[in-house]
């Protein structure tokens, strides 16, 4: 009788082991555990610069130009929360685990490598008094009190890397999310070939290709290339007008395989289970309402900018500036960037 007993209690311990292992793993658990890991490793005045309340208006702000704590005053504004570059080495690795719980292995990988860009334009341009080019210059900031089912968010930005995300009731947003690349590709040096953000670019050029001249005719909204990406860092994503570009619903199935891995790329910069919420959302969208556009030269090398966009979310892709070798990328959602949908659906449900 004992040992039924000792079995029955051995399995329910089992189960609830693999429970909360299944509750640790989710986004929303990962997150809050990694951003209180980062706070407690704080001391005082460092935990002050980090934090922020949750309806602070600073939390909708947020951009991917060079600025940050060596970038002189007056310049610009200089970016809010804590350098890397002020963090004890502890502090800096439980910072990095803050942003592996945000991302896949293939943004973190992104991540990482956008940063260390920041060194070889650093070698490209000279060195000066004061430079803006410095790896340690990507800051982490925090909003509200960090909770599995919680409501809070943080920050984690600097030169070409700006992930957003923000915790309602355990459901998580992760947009806006920004990836930039300088150089596109590295030209010169030991890093020669480098190319962190290839598959956005050859992916959009997989695209444009497979289209014959009659649907190129119709992608192609401009022969000019846009200066960069439309939305910018605006707080909310918005393109002015009726979409435009080649709708899906002209695509053949084959052109239409090659929008949505373009789609899945994007989407697989954040952790499956947020993957899978991105994915879900594309495939939603109807076809006749979703758009394929690109502006510049189709030749590979050219001046070039596409988008895809949608009634629920947009890509926009750049390759413009410092003679098509600067690649700026962005995920947005229409309706839950900043988490904004997620919010009217949580205020809604407490009034009731």
């Amino acid at each position: 009788m004992k040992s039924v007993w000792f079995r029955a209690a051995a399995v329910g311990v089992a189960a609830l082991l693999l429970t909360a292992a299944y509750k640790r793993a989710e986004p929303s658990s990962v997150m809050a555990d990694a951003a209180n890991a980062f706070l407690n490793s704080l001391w005082p005045d460092q935990k002050a610069k980090v934090s922020y309340a949750f309806d602070d208006d600073e939390r909708l702000t947020w951009h991917f130009v060079p600025t940050g704590a060596n970038y002189k005053p007056g310049d610009r504004e200089l970016r809010k929360g804590m350098p890397l570059g002020a963090m004890q080495p502890f502090q800096r690795e439980l910072a990095t685990a803050l942003l592996a719980a945000g991302l896949s292995q293939q943004g973190v990988i992104k991540a990482q490598s956008i940063m260390s860009l920041e060194q070889v334009l650093l070698i490209l341009e000279g060195a000066k008094p004061v430079n803006r080019r410095d790896p340690d210059n990507y800051f982490i900031t925090i909003f509200g009190t960090p909770s599995a089912k919680g409501t809070w968010g943080y920050r984690i930005e600097g030169h070409h890397l700006a992930q957003n995300y923000t915790i309602i009731d355990g459901k998580v947003s992760d947009s806006p999310s920004f990836f930039g690349s300088n150089p596109a590709e590295v030209r010169i040096g030991p890093r020669k070939g480098l190319r962190v953000l290839a598959l956005e670019d050859d992916y959009g050029y997989d695209m444009i290709e497979s289209l014959d001249k009659t649907q190129q005719d119709v992608a192609v909204v401009d022969k000019t290339a846009l200066k960069d990406i439309i939305t910018g860092a605006a707080r909310k994503a918005a393109l002015n007008g009726a979409p435009n570009g080649l709708s899906a619903a002209k695509m053949t199935a084959m052109q239409y395989d090659k929008l949505m891995t373009i789609v899945e790329l994007y989407a697989s910069n954040v952790p499956q289970a947020m993957a899978e919420k991105r994915l879900e959302l594309a495939r939603k969208q109807p076809k006749d309402a979703t758009f394929f556009a690109w502006t510049g030269a189709v030749e590979r090398g050219g001046l070039h900018y596409y988008r895809i966009q949608t009634p629920g979310f947009l890509i926009e892709m750049d390759c413009t500036q410092d003679q098509g070798n600067h690649v700026h990328s962005v995920w947005r959602d229409y309706a839950n960037d900043f988490g904004l949908d997620l919010l009217k659906a949580h205020y809604s449900a407490s009034h009731q």
